[in-house]
């Protein structure tokens, strides 16, 4: 543990903060992000090497680490660094979200590690018994009890961290179903494990020595126990929600990673994560019209006179073709593109840019409308069209949008259902009931491009498909953009 910081080090712990705040600031906006993203990579950089020089230095309280020790650091930061450049060089787009899940469990599981390594060594100064693992009763250096629910806080919010993000992983690969897991007496469960948690939390600033290891291992059981269901019980339509939530998570569970070894810059950077991160969720919280508890604890709270369940969606489909798509989108003068997980899936960033800079070439006005949980990670249809170039003036937010739809010709729906689904503001008995979506239905066509009728990541059926105004483009978004692209321009 570090407990004294050289001045020269301070500084650049000092810089690599600031670097990370205006890497935050740079990310709010798409002209800025690779900036941002930038000056993120730097500090991070500049915190590693500012840290290896306190190891290397130590301290006046603390001797510093052996060549040997820090030979074997070296070794795993190289590995770590080999592995994550291949990791994201080879990550395909629709799994990311997986990858940050993964990143998210990382974080929590160093929480928990730290933890204990920092519980069962020596304390500082001491001698003795004083010197023995753990906690003493009598005699324990000044501070020490505050170091100690630094610890065990840190552990909860770790476990938690840890094994929810597992859960996500596997929610968003599509190997655990996105329908939510509803145990009966669920919250109540919920209630008695932090109710035992707490009592745990007493037994283990109370035990003295190493006899503090049983409290604390039970409890860290009990948080991963917590994690997995907190998870478990969230619905596929919620993940967004839940990835940012954890990001958040692993940032509390950084910070107190820094309060146990007295490191300033992990405590600001953990904080600057969790309460982005938190703040994050609120925000997407709010383009839902759902509050944070309501997507936590699975429903918790909700209006108990709501209908049992969403009304049958009946009607006929109109299945188009190519030429026909091809023949509408050339009379169109404006177009709205809605992008969904569908478009990742395929791919078909890049067609669909084609296919927009074609009809732009012919006077349509043609711009892209973002809903805030589109896809399955905060802002991952603007990566996605980041990533093939397009223009950042004609991609639009649902707030900047969503008035346009009445006065548009024709929008292609590429891949998204929950989004555009009008069963959230017509049917009380729907699960989305309640949540803002694009109100694709109020154009003059809508064409939506899909692989078949199957629900969406939420599990509820579109009365869209069946609308009047509505043609279904089956096959892979790619494949039918670029057949699109083709036919407009002969």
């Amino acid at each position: 543990m570090i407990t004294f910081t050289h001045p020269a080090i301070a500084l650049a712990w000092l810089a690599a903060s600031i670097l990370f705040i205006l890497s935050l600031r740079g990310l709010s906006s798409q002209q800025t992000a690779r900036q941002g993203n930038l000056l993120g990579v730097v500090g991070m950089g500049l915190a590693v090497v500012a840290t290896l020089a306190a190891l290397i230095m130590g301290g006046t309280a603390t001797v510093g680490a052996s060549g040997s020790a820090l030979g074997l650091l070296g070794v795993v930061i190289l590995i770590g660094c080999v592995v994550g450049a291949l990791l994201a060089s080879r990550v395909a787009m629709t799994a990311m979200p997986e990858l940050v899940a993964v990143l998210h469990s990382f974080v929590g599981l160093a929480a928990v590690l730290v933890g204990f390594a920092n519980y069962l060594a020596p304390i500082p100064g001491a001698t003795g018994e004083m010197a023995e693992l753990g906690r003493v009763v009598t005699g324990a250096a000044p501070g020490h009890s505050v170091h100690l629910a630094e610890i065990y806080v840190g552990v909860l919010v770790g476990a938690v961290t840890f094994t929810g993000s597992i859960v996500a992983f596997f929610k968003l690969r599509g190997s655990i179903g996105s329908r939510p897991l509803l145990l009966p007496a669920r919250h109540a469960l919920n209630a008695v494990a932090v109710l035992a948690m707490l009592g745990l939390g007493v037994l283990f600033l109370r035990a003295h020595a190493a006899d503090g290891l049983l409290p604390l291992g039970i409890m860290s059981a009990l948080a991963g126990l917590l994690g997995i269901h907190l998870v478990m019980a969230i619905g596929g339509g919620d993940m967004p929600v839940v990835v940012s939530l954890l990001n958040s998570y692993s940032g509390w569970a950084a910070s107190a990673a820094g309060f146990m070894l007295s490191n300033d810059l992990l405590i600001i950077t953990g904080a600057l994560v969790g309460s982005s991160g938190a703040i994050l969720s609120f925000i997407m919280c709010q383009a839902m019209n759902r509050s944070i508890w309501n997507v936590v604890f699975a429903g918790f709270g909700a209006d108990a006179g709501k209908a049992s369940g969403a009304a049958a969606v009946t009607g006929t489909i109109t299945e188009a073709t190519v030429e026909q798509v091809a023949a509408l989108l050339k009379a169109a003068r404006s177009v709205i593109i809605v992008p969904g997980y569908g478009m990742a899936v395929a791919r078909a960033q890049h067609a669909v840019r084609d296919l927009t800079n074609e009809l732009t070439k012919r006077g349509a006005k043609t711009r892209y409308a973002i809903h805030p949980v589109a896809g399955r990670l905060p802002g991952h249809m603007n990566v996605l069209l980041a990533e093939a170039d397009v223009p950042y003036d004609v991609v639009l937010e649902m707030e900047e949008i969503n008035g346009d739809f009445p006065q548009t010709d024709a929008v292609l729906v590429i891949g998204a259902n929950d989004i555009v689904n009008p069963s959230a503001q017509t049917d009380p008995g729907s699960p989305i009931y309640g949540m803002p979506v694009l109100e694709a239905w109020k154009a003059g066509k809508v064409v939506m491009l899909k692989r078949g009728m199957s629900a969406g990541y939420a599990g509820v059926d579109n009365p869209l498909c069946y609308e009047e105004n509505t043609l279904m483009l089956f096959g892979d978004a790619q494949a039918t953009v670029t057949k699109l692209l083709t036919a407009l321009r002969a």
